[in-house]
């Protein structure tokens, strides 16, 4: 976001798009705290690095009513995370150009770290 965030109000209430890299998923013992998400990314970059295989690209939408996927090609709608089962957010501290974020699963209650590989530093 721009250092004048704050006068961008509609962008904000309809959703900001990033279009980034899935590197994939973990599942997760807690739903927040900075060491969990930084050793989730770490298995989840380490994985993706031995699978040597195309990373999906999606278009990743935060607004006020969550996290939306959609992929980038096809423009099919991956998944809609509601912002109430979403439980924290960050960046790699070590590889800045990752995006993760926590969430729990609806079917089964499981938490799940997903990340994403982004063409900026900045996110």
């Amino acid at each position: 976001l721009p250092e004048s965030w704050a006068d961008m109000q509609e962008p904000l209430l309809e959703g900001m798009c990033f279009t980034l890299k899935y590197l994939g998923m973990t599942l997760v013992e807690k739903p927040k705290g900075e060491d969990m998400a930084a050793a989730a990314i770490r298995r989840i970059v380490a994985t993706a690095r031995v699978g040597a295989r195309k990373f999906q690209k999606v278009i990743l939408t935060v607004s006020p009513r969550g996290i939306s996927l959609q992929d980038a090609d096809t423009k099919e709608m991956v998944e809609n995370i509601s912002i109430y089962r979403i439980s924290y957010c960050t960046t790699d501290k070590l590889q800045n150009k990752v995006f993760a974020y926590v969430a729990q699963r609806q079917e089964s209650g499981a938490l799940e770290c997903h990340a994403f590989l982004s063409p900026k530093k900045k996110i």
